[in-house]
């Protein structure tokens, strides 16, 4: 499993970063939560586990920006608060489990491989529709209407992964991520290149856009 720790304190990150890894997991720790909340946005983890309580900003609040985001990975929170209404509010903010400091290592990594079991297997989707633009996988065919339109390997996996996250911030990170197989950003134009070529096929010749810029941030595909 890969896992994403957000823990702000020292001797609790290391024991469960020295379990993970002896279980032979791998595990990305940090102690901020925005950082936390960058990184499960733009890298496919397994499982977060979050602290509750943590400086800079409540993980409770950290975990409702990952639901509304649409972020779904499974969540385990921790905490000291043991009483019943802290556990509700915990699962009602999204968490899918809740764990009580202290606890065996041993069932925090049973929960874990559980909350892994749950997973729903993918399933493939051959046919993606968004508004007036439809893509078929099977043949790699790309249509705006009733227009075929012809694209180039890296702006057909462009726009496929617009489409799989449709009316949802799509960053120049996770497009050199999942197009270009990066974990690192080669500061070049890349992505503003093939994007923009993938909009003089798709948007420019039919005067309204679907693919929208969002400055600063990255790029949205509308469903209108």
């Amino acid at each position: 499993m890969k896992i994403l720790l957000v823990e702000d304190d020292h001797e609790t990150a290391e024991f469960i970063c020295n379990g993970l890894k002896q279980a032979g997991e791998s595990v990305d720790h940090t102690q901020c939560p925005k950082d936390a909340i960058i990184k499960a946005s733009t890298t496919s983890f397994d499982a977060i586990i979050f602290d509750r309580l943590l400086p800079a900003m409540d993980g409770l609040d950290a975990v409702k920006i990952l639901r509304a985001s649409n972020i779904l990975t499974p969540i385990i929170m921790l905490t000291a608060l043991s009483d019943t209404a802290a556990r509700v509010e915990g699962l009602e903010a999204g968490a899918d489990d809740y764990l009580v400091k202290p606890f065996a290592f041993v069932e925090l990594h049973a929960r874990l491989k559980a909350l892994y079991r749950r997973k729903p297997a993918a399933q493939t989707v051959n046919e993606l529709q968004v508004g007036c633009v439809k893509l078929l996988r099977t043949s790699r065919q790309v249509f705006r209407g009733e227009n075929e339109i012809e694209l180039m390997p890296k702006e057909y996996q462009i726009l496929e992964f617009l489409m799989l996250h449709p009316n949802q911030l799509v960053t120049k990170t996770m497009l050199l991520e999942h197009v270009w197989g990066f974990s690192f950003d080669p500061k070049t134009s890349l992505v503003q290149t093939h994007v923009s070529r993938l909009r003089n096929k798709l948007d420019k010749p039919f005067n309204s856009e679907v693919i929208k810029t969002i400055r600063g941030s990255g790029y949205l595909l509308s469903e209108q």
